[in-house]
Parts: structure tokens; sequence; C-alpha cells
């Protein structure tokens, strides 16, 4: 029994040891054998390693190779070279707020620097967390119910970006990702707004809403806005605001799907929260249950 006992110990031993092989073993090895090849470089041999594994794509690899080369060569040739590339091989290892910190070390160190509009840019790059994810190629994600705040400070990045060096190389691509950031955060702002509707909370709901119409004018969902304010507005019988948010959107978005074939505004006289389905009332509200309108005009 106890040499059964021991075999299934050393069989466990073995298990663990080739586990740690696999997962673990490898990568320490790359990185002592990266160790051992960059150990006796010089700075330029060594700036040309970072290249390779750039150019290869291993950025963690890149990032602890720049880290060498200012440690070790902190006042040579291409110091200031490998400080902003560092921000860039974090960016692409996926250390956002690593990239972020460099770039701000870097425009400390050389505010006047030739290449400081990168870094700028960088900044708002790394905020710019808007990208399809893992699993977006199985289902659809809806970069406006995902938290905001990161695209908001993009936003504020690129703009003062845009400000300090409006004729970068950089600026045309900071232009494009703020109208599509403008887009995301104007949606949003609808996507609360839906969710006060179902609540029948249409104060709150319109007042999202005036959000879009103020500070999003030239977005999509401006039409959606004006729609579910429209709802808002009779569901609280205050049919003159109403009216006045249907004239404005038949005015500039008549294909809108609120409004029928001859115009008129049809949500507000299709849905009621009281009428409810035989096998509503028999679920006690569990199937069945009638749906707030969805103000969400997007194909």
């Amino acid at each position: 029994m106890k040499k059964i006992i021991c075999a299934v110990i050393f069989v466990g031993m073995l298990t663990a040891i080739g586990g740690c092989s696999l997962f673990g073993g490898d990568s320490k090895s790359e990185k002592e054998q990266e160790r051992e090849k960059t150990r006796l470089l010089t700075e330029r041999q060594l700036y040309e390693r970072v290249q390779d594994l750039l150019d290869d794509e291993s950025y963690e690899l890149s990032v602890k190779n720049l880290q060498l080369l200012e440690s070790r060569f902190p006042f040579g040739v291409y110091a200031d070279q490998s400080q902003l590339e560092i921000i860039y091989a974090y960016y692409r290892s996926g250390d956002e707020d690593a990239a972020i910190a460099a770039a701000e070390r870097f425009l400390r160190l050389h505010p006047d620097h030739r290449d400081a509009d990168y870094a700028w840019y960088m900044k708002g790059l790394a905020n710019y967390s808007l990208a399809p994810g893992l699993f977006s190629r199985f289902y659809s994600l809806d970069a406006a119910t995902k938290d905001v705040e990161p695209a908001r400070q993009s936003f504020r990045e690129f703009q003062e970006f845009l400000w300090r060096y409006p004729d970068s190389p950089y600026a045309a691509d900071a232009q494009v990702r703020m109208i599509y950031i403008k887009h995301v955060l104007a949606r949003h702002e609808l996507v609360v707004a839906n969710y006060y509707v179902k609540r029948r909370a249409y104060v709150a709901a319109i007042n999202r809403a005036k959000v879009v119409l103020e500070d999003f004018q030239n977005t999509k969902a401006v039409a959606d806005a004006l729609a579910l304010m429209a709802y808002c507005y009779y569901e609280l019988e205050l049919p003159d605001f109403a009216e006045d948010n249907i004239t404005v959107l038949k005015q500039n978005f008549p294909s809108h799907p609120s409004l029928d074939r001859r115009g008129e505004y049809r949500y507000a006289a299709n849905f009621d929260f009281e009428q409810k389905s035989w096998l509503n009332r028999l679920s006690f509200g569990l199937i069945d249950a009638p749906r707030a309108p969805v103000f969400d005009n997007r194909s």
C-alpha cells in the first residue's frame, strides 16, 4: 500500500514539474537566453536588437531590452529614442497604463522634443479602449454599453494633442478617432436614457437625451434623442414639448422609424405599460412582459 501511495505521489510530482515546464519554464528560459544575448552588446547593437524584436512583434522582450538600454546607456545616442519606443512597446504588449506613464515621463523630461507630438498622440491612443474584444467575432459588442470613461479621457488627450500640434503627421488619425469617440459617447447617453424609459423615469431620460442634443449635435444619435424626448413628453402629458421635438425630427430625419409613412409619430400611440397579455397575467408578470420602446436607430 505504501508503495502505491509513493508511486502516486511520484507521478503527481512529475506532472507538476511538467506543468511548470509547460507554462513557465519556456518563458523563463527565453528571458534567460535573451539576457545572455544582450549582456555584452554595445549600445548600437542593443538598439538594433530592439528593432528586430519590434519587427517580430516580441513586445514584452522589446520592453525588457529598452529598459536595459536606458539603464546601461542613460545618456547614450539612443536614449531619447528608446524612451519613445518603449511607449509603443508597452502599448502593443497590452499594458496601456504603462504606455501612458512612459509617455508622461517622456514629456516631463523632454517637453520641447521634436517628437513630443508622438508622446501626446500615444497618450490618447493608449486610452482609446474601443477596439473589438477577443470574442467580438462570435457576438456583437456595443462600445456604448461599456465603461466610456477611458474614451472620454482619450478624447481629452487627443483634443490637447491637436491644440498643441495641429500639423502633426498623427493629427488626421487623431481627428478620425475623436469623431468615433463622439458617436460612442452620444450613444452611451442614449443607452442610459433608454434604461430610464424602461424604468418610466422620463425626466431622467429627457435629461440624458438633452446631453446628446447639446454636446453631440453632429452624431447619428441625435435623431433617436429627439424621438425619445417626444415619447417621454407624451408620457409626462406635455404634448406641446413633444410636438416641438417631433417637428425637428420630421424636418431633419424624415425616415426615422418612429415616423410612419405619412410622417406621423407613432411610438406614443402604440405602447402602454399597462396593456398586458393574458400570458403575462397568468405568469404573474414573468412571461411576455410589455417592453418599453427602444430608441436605437442603428442598423
